[in-house]
């Protein structure tokens, strides 16, 4: 059955959290000037012909399978949508959260709408390939953006010091690798830093058969309580007030 089939809007749901998430963030329209900011940049880096050699440590990519891209391929394929760029903004502008863990940087242009929405948000962003990692870091500059913490390497050895230094991880962004054992290893990974607030984001939960069965892993998983399915994004809360039940958001 199709995901647009199965999928609720805000009237088919009952937890009141649930509700105002919905209607505070997923429907709100509000056209922020930050939006203006990295759409602009975006715009410049899908005209960027530089060519880029790219250090893949995870599922590589879905549309080529060479090692050498240009910039513009990168955002046009690697990038998240504008539509979900705008969204991980205003999840981050409502919940506010202290500190936000990414994993898969790419160019920085989820890192740069996570960071505009809230500056007093420290954002961790984690990039495998140097190259990428490079620009990824001009476009923060270009951007003016300072709370930002780029760090670049593997996420298995990264991953670990992160989490030693950080007190607590407010928002987990999962952004790489796409691959079933290592998403279901940072998702325990970064469980041992996590709060009753904490919310964890999976970026392409149906991208592949490894990929769905590590979302089905966090949905069952003993910690969490509730989910929420975009078919591109996946949301994991793990509030202890709240009842555990799984929904899928028309969006």
């Amino acid at each position: 059955m199709s995901y647009k089939f199965n999928s609720m809007t805000k009237y088919d749901v009952h937890p009141p959290f649930l509700f105002d998430l919905i209607t505070q963030v997923f429907e709100n329209e509000t056209k922020y000037q930050d939006y203006n900011k990295v759409e602009n940049l975006k715009k410049e880096l899908l005209k960027d012909n530089r060519t880029v050699e790219i250090k893949d440590l995870g599922a590589g990519s879905a549309v080529s399978t060479s090692n050498r891209r240009t910039v513009s391929q990168i955002t046009r394929y690697s990038s998240k949508s504008t539509k979900h760029g705008r969204l991980l903004y205003r999840l981050v502008n409502y919940f506010k959260p202290e500190t936000v863990l990414e994993l898969g940087t790419s160019l920085g242009l989820s890192s740069a709408y996570m960071a505009l929405a809230n500056s007093n948000s420290k954002i961790i962003t984690v990039e495998g390939c140097p190259n990428v990692s490079a620009i990824a870091a001009d476009n923060f500059k270009k951007l003016s953006i300072n709370n930002i913490e780029l760090l670049t390497g593997n996420f298995d050895e990264v991953l670990p010091e992160v989490i030693q230094s950080v007190k607590k991880l407010d928002l987990v962004f999962i952004d790489g690798n796409h691959r079933e054992d290592p998403t279901k290893q940072y998702f325990e990974q970064c469980l041992t830093k996590a709060t009753n607030e904490t919310i964890f984001v999976f970026d392409d939960i149906h991208w592949s058969d490894g990929m769905e069965n590590a979302w089905h892993y966090v949905q069952n998983h003993n910690s969490v309580s509730l989910t929420i399915d975009i078919f591109y994004m996946g949301f994991a809360f793990v509030r202890k007030e709240l009842t555990k039940q799984h929904f899928t958001i028309r969006f």
